[in-house]
């Protein structure tokens, strides 16, 4: 699976997702996925991660997506790291 077509699979489940990609061994199938949505305003991390899962989980299901490490962020708190604070 590609950069691309993760960022495509999420956004069909999370519209407004800014999604940043990172093969972990080369191989397109061990990633790590940093996620930016409006959507995870007021949710707690596990039902953040949940939500990605969710939308990936047919590529899990199927192997396609071997190993996932998420990192998910609402769009303030993205803003915060970003700027060093």
């Amino acid at each position: 699976m590609t950069p691309d077509q993760i960022q495509d699979h999420l956004r069909q489940h999370l519209q407004d997702a800014q999604v940043y990609c990172k093969d972990l061994t080369g191989t397109q199938d061990h990633w790590e996925v940093t996620v930016v949505s409006a959507a995870f305003d007021g949710k707690r991390l596990l039902q953040q991660h949940r939500m990605v899962k969710d939308a990936l989980a047919d590529k899990i299901k199927d192997g396609t997506i071997h190993a996932l490490s998420l990192k998910t962020f609402t769009p303030q708190r993205w803003q915060q790291v970003q700027s060093g604070a």
